[in-house]
């Protein structure tokens, strides 16, 4: 019978539990600590963990490594292959559900897809690629939903043109203004309330285990939420979820939260992308030279840009903790695991790792275009290098798509309007290696 893997030793459990699995806890996994993020990015906290990782596969081997946690079996995904196994074979034996994402989404989804395993999973998993347009290249509201986000993003280009600058906290209002838009309708334009309430559930679920769940303030997110979600306006989200077909099981109203929550990730990412344009002329020229003069009659073709945001998430991914969590005992090269294993997928690892991407630190758009051979817009092959700005598998994100329309719009429109160039500090130089941590929060543009 073969034995267990071998497991790390104190010392480097130590190092890899307080580089690589503490900082993205103490920036917050639900939402973001700005505070914490601004000292992450001071001390490139980004960099010093993918270096711990390179030191650990280099000394373990391509194996997971089990930590020696007590109390808990944890184990790091080291190469490439393991990546691609773990989520290709999600749910089973891998489950998406892992004990310690239900502790976190209790607190504002209880009952949404990321916390659910076996036949509500795949009921809520269809229910939100319906509604979502996973399936399509480009969702069947696409001109209703561009429409929304031009709109707003003119409104938004309307006082950068008045200040001559662009701030995060002009820019997080309305983008956030755009989602409440696009998922739940235009009369949701204005309701604050309701992404706030969001917001202090989601900090919550960053203490996930540690904290009680406020009920009171979830039951009052839910009932203004089902207000919104029951007006159900043809031209969004919330029109589309009336339209889709539902059983007692799919809880339809507890996977928006999820939505929204991943609507306010985007803005990180679309902000950081505008960064990266903001700083090399180059990618910026060709971007421009791909955007229509009218961004709603059609679906606009804006490969590139995309392939800008996309490079963001690598850069600087979103979700740097993918967690899986084994539902039997699994066989490695030289070793097991056991059930209820928790498998970390550390994505700057596999995003930044030098040894095999010669791109790793730097802005490189074309490789999500095919133009220097590498995959194509993310996705996992035998041969590609395991790139997962939104995971993969049968859990990849079902709001790629969307989220990929919507946030490019957002950005074209922007330098259809303005030539917005980052300020100093956070000057990123194309011919110097890209920081491994970028706080978004304390970005400017000059317009």
């Amino acid at each position: 019978m073969p034995s267990p893997l071998r497991t790390a030793s104190p010392s480097d459990t130590f190092a890899a539990v307080s580089e690589v699995l503490v900082p993205p806890i103490a920036k917050g996994v639900i939402i973001r600590r700005p505070g914490v993020l601004a000292l992450a990015e001071r001390w490139d906290v980004g960099t010093r963990a993918v270096q711990r990782m390179q030191r650990l596969s280099d000394g373990y081997g391509p194996d997971p490594l089990p930590l020696a946690i007590p109390g808990r079996d944890m184990a790091l995904v080291l190469s490439n292959d393991d990546v691609r196994r773990v989520l290709g074979d999600t749910p089973e034996p891998f489950a998406a559900a892992t004990s310690e994402k239900q502790a976190a989404l209790r607190h504002f989804q209880p009952h949404g897809v990321l916390a659910s395993h076996g036949p509500e999973r795949q009921d809520r998993r269809a229910f939100n690629e319906q509604v979502l347009g996973s399936q399509l290249p480009v969702h069947h509201l696409a001109g209703s939903l561009l429409a929304k986000v031009v709109e707003e993003a003119d409104v938004l280009a309307e006082i950068i043109g008045r200040t001559g600058r662009l701030r995060w906290e002009d820019y997080i209002e309305a983008w956030m203004r755009t989602v409440r838009r696009v998922v739940l309708g235009d009369a949701a334009r204005d309701d604050h309330a309701l992404t706030d309430d969001l917001a202090s559930l989601r900090a919550a679920g960053n203490f996930a285990f540690l904290r009680p769940t406020p009920k009171k303030l979830r039951a009052r997110f839910f009932r203004q939420l089902r207000g919104h979600l029951d007006r159900a306006e043809p031209d969004c989200l919330a029109g589309v979820m009336a339209e889709t077909p539902a059983s007692e099981m799919t809880r339809p109203a507890e996977q928006v939260p999820q939505w929204l929550f991943a609507y306010d990730a985007a803005a990180w990412a679309s902000y950081r992308a505008l960064a990266l344009l903001g700083s090399h002329p180059d990618q910026a020229a060709t971007v421009r030279g791909e955007l229509p003069d009218d961004p709603t009659a059609d679906p606009p073709d804006t490969e590139y840009l995309r392939a800008c945001v996309l490079e963001s998430l690598r850069l600087w991914p979103t979700t740097p903790v993918v967690l899986r969590e084994t539902t039997a005992p699994t066989t490695w090269r030289n070793g097991t695991l056991p059930e209820g294993t928790s498998l970390v997928i550390f994505a700057p690892y596999f995003h930044r790792d030098d040894r095999y991407l010669p791109e790793a630190h730097r802005f490189a758009p074309e490789i999500w275009t095919g133009n220097t051979g590498g995959p194509q817009l993310g996705a996992i092959t035998d041969d590609a290098w395991p790139l997962i700005p939104f995971s993969a598998g049968p859990a990849v994100c079902p709001g790629r798509n969307l989220v990929l329309l919507t946030t490019s719009a957002m950005i074209g429109t922007l330098l259809t309007r303005h030539d917005l160039r980052l300020q100093a500090p956070h000057a990123l130089d194309p011919d110097r290696d890209l920081p491994g941590t970028l706080n978004p929060f304390e970005l400017t543009f000059n317009a």
